[in-house]
């Protein structure tokens, strides 16, 4: 819900240009770490989300750590200000240069992700005289029920190392004289809503863990990943996602002996809520069958809907609601490309050209993958506190 005078200057902007509620971010960093509080926990926030740099400087600034998954993205949680002691670096596909910066980084932990990725750290160590830290991500073959290209922790799915892999695993970790197993690692995918999803992960994590100790490993850390899931279609309504019940899940059916941590990685449910894309209505067309809306901003500035088919909600913040007359529109974007639609048949009050609309629910996996196709214009941002 945006006010009159937040409306005004939206109105006043040059669109298009993703709106960051920053007043709206710190109540959901304030919710998420009270909660993690309350159990111990230590939150890292997946820097992929949204790296904005003053999204990244309030998160920062609640002692919150950093998951990334580049080694840009180590640096900038670096460069940030994040505690170093709290940076994990993971990703199926770190070169040797990525790695070799973290190292002289002196990074918490890498989540390392393939056998061969441990020789390949334990060699490049060893050349700089050093011992990391590592987490072997391993994949729990736990359905997220979430959108198939979203979903990280079945056995088909090209992350972390299978069961079946772990008697080679700690072999190899066994002959490496320059890295330290400090924990295991899972993560089973993106924008999960049902709490028995984390369940079931709790369960195939006590038995992983389990069978490290039975095999000689006092383990530091269960990393659990993150991948708790917010409410696209009532971003009002739902602001602030559950974390009040994702942590109450982990503390319940988590297995942990006394002075293990326990790690999480949010990222969505963090920033999602808090960034909305407003854009203008540049052109309405009326067909046969079909009603276009075509706005200024377009894949190039939201690729969600056009990757995975992702809702997000449409609003027209020109028009209140007693001007509600429904028409379905086709929402759609400038870029040359058929795929460059936001929403099909969307329901909205009769619209005109210069119309502002918001497309909601964009802080996380918005601006980031954002793309300069056509020679498209740089991001522009507006913030409210």
């Amino acid at each position: 819900m945006f006010s009159e005078d937040v409306i005004q200057q939206f109105g006043q902007q040059e669109t298009p240009f993703y709106h960051y509620n920053l007043a709206l971010l710190k109540k959901t960093l304030s919710a998420c770490t009270q909660a993690a509080a309350r159990y111990d926990f230590h939150v890292h926030y997946a820097l992929k989300a949204n790296f904005n740099p003053r999204v990244l400087e309030m998160i920062m600034q609640w002692g919150i750590g950093a998951d990334c998954v580049s080694g840009n993205e180590v640096q900038k949680a670096a460069e940030v200000g994040f505690d170093r002691n709290k940076i994990v670096f993971a990703g199926v596909g770190k070169s040797d240069k990525e790695i070799n910066q973290a190292i002289d980084l002196d990074i918490f932990c890498f989540n390392v992700e393939s056998i061969q990725e441990l020789t390949v750290i334990d060699s490049l160590a060893a050349a700089k005289g050093k011992k990391v830290r590592v987490a072997i991500r391993i994949n729990p073959n736990v359905d997220a029920h979430t959108h198939h290209n979203i979903t990280t922790g079945l056995e088909e799915n090209k992350f972390g190392i299978n069961s079946w892999e772990l008697t080679d695993c700690i072999h190899v970790i066994q002959e490496c004289d320059h890295v330290e197993l400090v924990g295991i690692h899972f993560h089973v995918g993106s924008q999960i809503t049902d709490m028995t999803v984390f369940k079931s992960l709790c369960v195939k994590v006590n038995e992983i863990h389990q069978w490290f100790e039975e095999h000689g490993f006092n383990l530091k850390v269960l990393n659990v990943g993150g991948g708790l899931g917010i409410d696209y279609h009532q971003p009002d309504e739902q602001p602030i996602a559950d974390f009040e019940s994702y942590f109450a899940v982990f503390n319940q059916f988590l297995e942990r002996k006394p002075g293990q941590e326990v790690h999480f990685e949010l990222g969505r449910a963090l920033v999602a809520q808090s960034g909305n894309l407003v854009s203008r209505v540049l052109y309405v067309k009326h067909g046969i069958k079909k009603n276009f809306l075509i706005l200024d901003a377009g894949m190039t500035e939201l690729m969600r809907p056009m990757l995975y088919q992702a809702y997000h909600k449409i609003e027209n913040l020109s028009k209140s609601e007693s001007d509600f007359d429904a028409v379905k529109y086709d929402v759609v974007g400038p870029i040359c490309e058929s795929t460059d639609c936001f929403g099909k048949e969307v329901d909205l009050p009769v619209s005109e050209r210069g119309d502002l609309i918001a497309i909601r629910t964009a802080g996380a996996y918005g601006e980031v993958m954002a793309s300069g196709y056509n020679l498209r214009d740089t991001i522009r941002h507006f913030y409210t506190e």
